[in-house]
């Protein structure tokens, strides 16, 4: 297992039409930072009320860049929710989606926030 870390800044807009009612539909798109230099772009749905504190959403990314001094792209899939008891949130890997030399990668792809800016925690696997 390796780990990669660093920071990274995230440009989020709505798109539309919904989807459906309850329902939200944006752009997810990062510059990645640190021992990953990558750029993202991908899509994003919510549903729920977060300014409530009770919502979740799911997204795709395309991460293209250098990891490790490997070349390549993969796809970062994301679950996360929010609720009474607190944020649970889910990113990995897609399966099967390295291309180039980061084709088999698989990981965990930790995301926090401290004083509004956003950096990552990444525990991965190479062939």
């Amino acid at each position: 297992m390796h780990h990669a870390q660093g920071s990274f800044t995230v440009d989020v807009h709505p798109l539309t039409p919904a989807p459906a009612e309850g329902i939200g539909r944006y752009t997810i798109n990062k510059t990645i930072h640190g021992d990953l230099e990558a750029t993202t772009i991908g899509e994003m749905f919510t549903a729920g009320d977060p300014k409530q504190g009770a919502a979740g959403y799911v997204a795709i990314e395309v991460v293209t860049g250098i990891l490790a001094g490997r070349h390549g792209s993969f796809v970062l899939q994301h679950f996360a929710s929010m609720d009474g008891a607190g944020p649970k949130m889910e990113v990995i890997a897609a399966p099967g989606s390295g291309t180039g030399e980061l084709k088999g990668i698989e990981g965990t792809f930790a995301i926090r926030i401290e004083d509004g800016k956003h950096f990552y925690d990444f525990d991965y696997r190479l062939p």
